[in-house]
C-alpha cells in the first residue's frame, strides 16, 4: 500500500453534492479556506461554496497558485478568473492535477499575432466526452468582428483543426 496518496479525502456530504457520473471520479479534492470544497475530477473542477459549480476542463484556460498565500487562480476561457483559497499543504497537488488535467484537455494550440491589438490563442481540445472542438481565447483587446482579424483567426483554426487531421 502507498505511503502517500491523491485519493480525495471528501466528507460524504460534499461527495454526494456533487453527483459523479458513473463514468468520472475524484482524482483529488481540499478544503478551501471558508469551508468550502474544490474536487478535481477526471472531466471537471467542482468548485463546493456552499453551492456546486461545475467546469469541464475546456472552461479552464489556465490556473496559477500562490505559494505564499495558497491561492489558486484559476482563468476561464472567457477571460474571466476566479480565485480559490486552498487550505495547508493539499494546494500544490491540487495544482498539479489540476493542470495535468487542463493540459490534458489540449490537443493542439497556436498564439495568432494581431498587429496593434494583441493576440489570440486558438486551440483544439477535448471536451468532457472526448469530442474536439475549436477554441479562440483571447486576451481582451482584440475585436474579433473585424474582418481582418476574423481572417487571421479562421485561418489559424484552419492550421490547428489541419494539424490534427481534421477538416476545417
Amino acid at each position: 500500500m502507498p505511503l502517500f496518496s491523491r485519493r480525495p479525502s471528501l466528507p460524504a456530504p460534499i461527495r454526494e453534492q456533487l453527483a459523479l457520473p458513473s463514468r468520472d471520479r475524484v482524482l483529488v479534492a481540499t478544503e478551501l479556506t471558508g469551508g468550502g470544497w474544490a474536487a478535481a475530477t477526471r472531466r471537471a473542477l467542482y468548485v463546493v461554496d456552499p453551492t456546486v459549480d461545475r467546469h469541464p476542463w475546456a472552461d479552464v484556460d489556465r490556473a496559477t497558485l500562490d505559494a505564499d498565500t495558497s491561492v489558486l487562480t484559476v482563468h476561464w476561457v472567457t477571460g474571466t478568473s476566479q480565485e480559490l483559497p486552498l487550505t495547508g499543504s493539499g494546494a500544490p497537488a491540487f495544482a498539479q492535477v489540476l493542470r495535468e488535467r487542463v493540459q490534458s484537455s489540449v490537443v493542439h494550440s497556436e498564439k495568432v499575432p494581431v498587429k496593434g491589438a494583441g493576440s489570440v490563442r486558438v486551440a483544439l481540445r477535448r471536451d468532457e466526452d472526448g469530442e474536439l472542438m475549436s477554441q479562440v481565447i483571447g486576451d481582451g483587446t482584440v475585436d474579433l468582428t473585424d474582418p481582418a482579424v476574423a481572417a487571421l483567426v479562421d485561418a489559424a483554426e484552419r492550421r490547428v483543426r489541419a494539424a490534427a487531421g481534421l477538416a476545417g
